[in-house]
């Protein structure tokens, strides 16, 4: 008997019926393979076979895409079979690099002692996948067994899968071969599989398309959100118009990154037209045509209310547009939390403070009155600047740096983190200790004192912040989501309303309409607590924006790669402490190396400052390596066996 798609369903759904509720997307008990005609005779078996391609796409999503992944070789002679299976870290080590944060566990270092990527980091090309997708399209069209409505509405999940594919595919490959087609392979056929790549721009188009055209038949529901709905169609072909315009305007600057057949590269001429797309979609988003979506503003607090962005499942977070979602009670959690929460607070007692943010990252979050400034450590003499309270460096500061990262002495879960690197006296003598929380005597003391904070900073000391921060954005407050046996089901955002305000901001500014831009932008520093409108724009500020605003959330390699500034700011240099702490709010500044900022106590008694806190910057020592961006890594290698097998795959530029 034939088999549909040979797909076997993963715990992601479970009873059907009904088959109603966006949350039953998250709770099927595991099936064997269904049989083809019994799979698209039964709406409910249509469910789970949607269901299981749904969750397959989100494999090749990692949110940052670090690129330590070993490629297999393809899985069968089959020359259409190009699939590459790439096995990403889908879960902390994705943030721990480009210079955004510190990876602090023993078998991670690599990270920072690298000297750049390989030629195929962040490649996917899985053509299995694709197949599946269009077998599931072609047997979907040929049932009888489903009212018009339930077929529209899945064929147009289906073609909105396929198109988030090939999405994630150009991104990061460029033009590849357009299959819309379950071609089949006979024994006889291979000169008619080995399809060669289409151009970039044509498979923009194809993403672009095939948006507009099943938006409409995609619910416009703002609760709907691990499935497809119109907002999320327009979302995505927001995001893919405004890559594609970037590429094709700034690819003019970096000619020797493009193929004479257009498979990379995209002609300047058609920059503006990419542009006016992303700006249309953006605002059918804006304008509520997709349904009320709006920014998340609901607690007082502004950083206490960015972080929620990102833990609110309830109806009244219509920020959300599309999520990869997550369910305790279902069997599908993550460990996020388990990997990344503050080693103090931690639910296991030391399973924890993997991902720890860069001062680079840090000193992005400008200051209330819209400057940029370095935290002030040392004053105009260069002597060092004494806090009463810890916190008090990153007071007057964007919102969203303490809704992003946990600052020393910040909140979690109620508890004070407790992050200092030791005592220093007035000759600059350091009292600390290579072990977490210990205890020694000061100087000229008997009695022994903690020295150095539980949660670090100590060079080397896993698990504990080596820079001094910790990330907040992601983390699960719920009492045992740090447990290894319970796991978070917080979401992964992956389409939100803040974001397409920002795509909405870059698409008029490169229109020259900067009016519309700033109302864009604005909107979305003022939930931020900057209060005080721009009242110009430039190409820096849109990449700040998004820098801040969109910060762990996959978009930095990207933007960098699309805007074709990414072999600028990972230069192959490395940073001396005046590269951090100039330029900020410059795009294209150096960011090749993840900077710390450690909190010691001063020691002397009999003098006024006695007790404070001051700040020193700090390269933790586990950071020997730099970034370095190549032309040939604006583009992820095809595989040499993919290209043995079909030889009308083109080889990527400078590789």
């Amino acid at each position: 008997m034939k088999k549909i798609l040979s797909i076997t369903l993963s715990a992601l759904l479970i009873s059907f019926a009904g088959c109603k509720k966006d949350s039953d997307f998250l709770d099927v008990p595991p099936t064997s393979v269904i049989p083809e005609d019994v799979a698209f005779s039964d709406p409910a078996l249509v469910l789970s076979v949607v269901g299981d391609l749904y969750n397959r796409s989100l494999d090749f999503s990692s949110l940052d895409g670090h690129p330590n992944y070993d490629p297999n070789n393809p899985t069968s002679n089959n020359p259409y079979n190009m699939s590459v299976n790439t096995a990403y870290e889908p879960g902390w080590r994705t943030f721990a690099d480009f210079g955004e944060s510190f990876p602090s566990e023993n078998g991670s270092y690599f990270i920072v002692k690298n000297t750049g990527w390989g030629y195929n980091s962040w490649a996917t090309w899985d053509y299995g996948y694709i197949r599946d997708l269009n077998l599931y399209l072609k047997r979907l069209a040929a049932s009888t067994a489903l009212t018009n409505v339930e077929k529209d509405r899945y064929t147009a999940e289906g073609r909105f899968l396929r198109a988030n594919y090939y999405f994630e595919m150009v991104k990061r490959m460029g033009g590849v071969p357009l299959v819309t087609d379950p071609l089949a392979y006979d024994g006889n056929n291979i000169p008619e599989l080995q399809m060669p790549r289409a151009k970039e721009s044509e498979i923009y188009d194809f993403v672009i398309s095939e948006a507009e055209a099943i938006k409409d038949q995609l619910p416009k529901d703002v609760n709907i959100k691990a499935r497809a709905t119109k907002a999320a169609a327009l979302a995505m072909e927001c995001r893919a118009a405004l890559y594609a315009g970037s590429i094709a305007k700034y690819g003019a600057g970096t000619p020797q990154v493009s193929l004479s057949g257009g498979e990379v590269g995209i002609p300047i001429n058609m920059a503006n037209g990419y542009y006016t797309k992303a700006l249309a979609a953006a605002q059918e988003i804006i304008n509520g045509s997709a349904g009320p979506y709006k920014l998340y503003q609901v607690l007082p607090n502004l950083s206490e209310n960015f972080a929620a962005i990102f833990l609110d499942k309830s109806g009244t977070n219509q920020e959300a547009i599309y999520v990869e979602d997550f369910k305790a009670n279902g069997g599908k959690v993550h460990g996020f939390t388990t990997n990344d929460q503050p080693y103090s607070i931690s639910d296991e007692g030391g399973d924890a403070g993997r991902i720890n943010p860069s001062l680079n990252l840090v000193e992005a979050f400008e200051k209330l009155d819209n400057t940029y400034a370095p935290l002030p450590t040392k004053d105009v003499s260069g002597n060092p600047v004494y806090y009463t309270n810890q916190q008090d460096i990153f007071a007057g500061r964007d919102a969203r740096l303490e809704g992003t990262v946990i600052i020393p002495n910040g909140l979690f879960k109620g508890k004070r983190v407790d992050i200092w690197a030791g005592y220093i006296d007035a000759s600059g003598n350091i009292t600390t200790s290579d072990v977490a929380g210990n205890l020694k005597p000061l100087p000229g003391t008997s009695t022994p004192v903690q020295v150095v904070g539980t949660d670090g900073p100590i060079n080397g000391l896993e698990l504990r912040s080596q820079t001094g921060f910790y990330i907040r954005k992601y983390l699960d407050p719920t009492v045992g989501s740090g447990r290894r046996g319970r796991g978070s089901d917080v979401s992964f955002i992956r389409y939100r309303y803040g974001e397409v305000l920002l795509n909405a901001a870059e698409a008029a500014f490169e229109l020259g309409q900067p009016g519309v831009a700033l109302g864009y932008i604005n909107q979305v520093r003022a939930r931020a607590g900057l209060t005080t409108p721009l009242a110009t724009i430039d190409f820096d500020r849109i990449a700040h924006e998004r820098r801040v605003e969109l910060a762990f959330e996959g978009h930095i390699l990207f933007d960098m790669k699309r805007w074709r500034i990414a072999h600028i700011v990972w230069d192959g240099n490395t940073m001396s402490s005046a590269d951090l702490l100039s330029n900020i709010g410059k795009a294209t500044k150096r960011n090749t190396q993840p900077w710390g900022l450690w909190p010691y106590k001063y020691y002397s008694p009999g003098s006024p400052n006695d007790g404070k806190w001051l700040y020193r910057e700090v390269l933790p020592n586990q950071v020997t390596g730099y970034d370095r961006f190549l032309f040939g890594n604006y583009y992820s290698a095809i595989d040499d066996a993919l290209r043995s097998s079909n030889p009308k795959l083109v080889r990527q530029p400078n590789q």
